[in-house]
């Protein structure tokens, strides 16, 4: 088998061929991820390097950065040299469908459709909820983004990992009320039943965030009351402000 000039053997095995990413468009992914020198970046298919250097040099974060070429983990090498954040950046050639990211608090991606939703599975059980996930040009299928940007004649897409909460939870108000819900989730989309004190009532509105939870739950035509929670360890811990003044727990139907 021939290969065209520039095209060569290992090219023809990869699933993506490498693109560059315009440096604006790097700088926009990570100003919609909202990057600080918390984050663990993550890019698979990371080519050149670029967004994780541009991780470490704009804002401190750590990052690693993912590719099968091995030119191209030797192009990001010297990137990060060439710039002084070797100590803050690390390259691995790897599979991305298979190595472990589960670190990660960001995660960003310029890969085919084809491979984002061969990745979905992983990025929804394997991260952290509130991890967010940005994807240039490309999205995650039925996943729909939590936030959609145009950038010239392409979008950015932004994701939070979702909490599994589908299930049905209880929690307590000051005012010794039982609150209980029945949610499904289908991604980051909430819908379902609500009682007060085993009375029927009405689940105005249910959404998420990552882990963060609102609900809104209303009865007797009264103005609905909103419950702000988070989820941590299996439970809905009630957030500042919250009517809900005790942990809410799953409970068995």
């Amino acid at each position: 088998m021939s290969f065209e000039e520039g095209f060569s053997k290992v090219d023809a095995e990869l699933d993506v061929i490498f693109v560059p990413s315009d440096e604006l468009v790097v700088e926009a992914m990570l100003k919609m991820a909202a990057v600080t020198e918390k984050d663990i970046v993550y890019d698979l298919g990371c080519g050149d390097g670029r967004i994780p250097v541009a991780a470490a040099m704009g804002y401190s974060a750590h990052a690693v950065g993912i590719d099968m070429d091995p030119r191209r983990i030797t192009e990001a090498n010297e990137l990060a040299r060439t710039v002084s954040v070797e100590h803050r950046v690390k390259f691995i050639q790897d599979d991305l469908l298979s190595v472990d990211f589960s670190e990660a608090t960001v995660v960003t991606l310029y890969l085919l459709p084809s491979l984002n939703v061969k990745l979905k599975k992983r990025i929804l059980t394997e991260l952290e909820p509130g991890t967010r996930i940005i994807a240039h040009a490309f999205n995650m299928g039925q996943w729909q983004p939590d936030a959609k940007r145009a950038f010239g004649d392409v979008y950015l897409y932004k994701w939070y990992v979702p909490a599994q909460i589908q299930g049905t939870w209880e929690w307590l108000t000051a005012q010794g009320q039982l609150y209980r819900v029945e949610l499904q989730q289908e991604f980051q989309m909430l819908n379902g039943r609500a009682w007060i004190d085993e009375q029927p009532a009405q689940l105005v509105e249910a959404k998420m965030q990552g882990a963060r939870v609102h609900l809104t739950i209303a009865s007797d035509g009264k103005e609905g009351d909103l419950f702000v929670s988070v989820y941590q360890e299996g439970k809905l811990l009630p957030a500042v402000g919250s009517k809900q003044i005790s942990p809410a727990v799953q409970v068995m139907d």
